[in-house]
C-alpha cells in the first residue's frame, strides 16, 4: 500500500489545491466517505459540505458545492461546481450572506453559506 495519495481538487473556474496526500474525508450522496492510499476504485457524487484533505504538513479544509469524486490508481479527483479553500472565505462575508439567504427564504443560497462557515469552523 502507498504511503500517500495524489489529489486534485478542482472548480469549474479553477485548480483549487493540488498535493499528495494521507487521508481525504468528503461527502457523497452515499454519506460521508474517507479515502486513504490504497483504496478500492470508486465514483460517486459530490454533496455540498467540507473536504478535509490530511497531509503530512497538515490540513487543508475546502468548501465544496456539488460535484464528482473519483478514485483509481492511488489519484483522488474532485471535480466541484464550486470550491474554496477556508483560508480564502471571509467569515463576516459568509455570515452576511446566510442573514440575507435566510432573509430572502432562498434555501441554496442558505446551504452555500453555512457549508462556507462550516469549513471555517473546521480549519
Amino acid at each position: 500500500m502507498a504511503a500517500e495519495l495524489h489529489v486534485e481538487l478542482v472548480a469549474a473556474d479553477r485548480q483549487v489545491w493540488s498535493g499528495e496526500a494521507n487521508l481525504v474525508v468528503a461527502r457523497t450522496t452515499s454519506g460521508d466517505i474517507g479515502v486513504m492510499p490504497g483504496h478500492q476504485p470508486l465514483l460517486g457524487v459530490l454533496e455540498s459540505g467540507p473536504v478535509t484533505i490530511r497531509t503530512n504538513e497538515g490540513t487543508v479544509v475546502a468548501a465544496v458545492h456539488g460535484g464528482f469524486i473519483s478514485f483509481a490508481d492511488n489519484k483522488l479527483s474532485l471535480l466541484a461546481e464550486i470550491a474554496e479553500l477556508a483560508d480564502e472565505i471571509d467569515a463576516q462575508r459568509a455570515e452576511r450572506a446566510l442573514e440575507r439567504a435566510k432573509a430572502d427564504d432562498d434555501a441554496a443560497a442558505e446551504r452555500r453559506a453555512e457549508v462556507r462557515l462550516r469549513a471555517v469552523a473546521v480549519r
